[in-house]
């Protein structure tokens, strides 16, 4: 092998000449070429890391098959909130169990056929006779699919004024929807709520797990209606556990009386939705 050269002669013509090169001068120029590919290489996919973001639901940007921002598609986990429906208040009423003290029972619809959102945030203000807010609090609430889901607030607020109504709002851009189909272990009632007692009365039913796997510390709301479809009363209590394929029973119990005679009772486990 050899590489070509020109020389300037005396009579100002040039002439073509080869010069050999060595194989120890072959072997260092293809060392020299391979480890400059390789540096290129390197230098390119430096580059490449640095200056190109790959497309992702978490980009700020509506790119892959996405039907808006980071939302959508079969590549986002997140749907788009213009293809959702809101959630929406069925009803939210306080109540005093006992002298100066104001309880509230709300429930939350979701009316997303196949749609969940968990960990939404949403605020609750109850407001005097005069139209003044008495109290807000705060929550977050998992809403399933196609559900009505309670959320019961003890001790609201403490005192004597007259509460004259009471209204939940929501953090929208908190309510993430996302595609669920609804698999979790959930018990089931089985509607043989009891009512006894009428100074202290006290409930008690029984809830049923259809599973192969004990559930525990299951937390329970019960709301009492009047025959008006009013809810009168409200509480919690955990099922510490409900053995596979058997049965438990869990007892609510207050301490006044109920404002008007019971006609109905809910009770409804809450089982939190998984992490999307």
């Amino acid at each position: 092998m050899g590489v070509f050269s020109f020389r300037k002669a005396a009579s100002g013509r040039f002439f073509l000449y080869t010069v050999s090169m060595s194989w120890a001068s072959k072997r260092r120029f293809i060392v020299f070429s391979i480890l400059g590919a390789i540096v290129v290489a390197l230098l390119a996919s430096v580059a490449i890391a640095i200056f190109y973001d790959a497309p992702s639901c978490r980009d700020n940007k509506q790119n892959q098959d996405e039907e808006g921002i980071d939302c959508g598609g079969t590549s986002c986990t997140y749907l788009c909130s213009v293809g959702v429906q809101k959630p929406s208040t069925r009803f939210v009423r306080p109540f005093a169990p006992a002298a100066g003290r104001t309880d509230v029972i709300a429930y939350i619809d979701n009316p997303n056929m196949n749609a969940a959102a968990k960990g939404g945030r949403f605020t609750i203000e109850l407001y005097g006779t005069d139209g003044t807010v008495l109290a807000r609090k705060q929550g977050t609430v998992d809403l399933p699919p196609a559900s009505t889901v309670p959320v019961y607030v003890p001790n609201f607020v403490s005192g004597y004024i007259e509460v004259a109504r009471a209204f939940v709002s929501y953090d929208e851009p908190t309510f993430k929807w996302f595609r669920y189909t609804d698999n979790r272990i959930v018990p089931t009632y089985n509607n043989d709520a009891a009512v006894t007692g009428t100074q202290a009365p006290r409930i008690t039913a029984s809830l049923t797990n259809p599973s192969a796997k004990a559930l525990r510390d299951v937390l329970v709301i019960a709301t009492v209606f009047d025959s008006a479809g009013n809810a009168i009363a409200a509480t919690q209590t955990v099922a510490p556990t409900i053995p596979a394929q058997g049965t438990a029973t869990v007892v609510f119990i207050w301490n006044e009386p109920f404002s008007t005679p019971p006609a109905r009772v809910d009770v409804v486990p809450i089982i939190p939705l998984p992490s999307p």
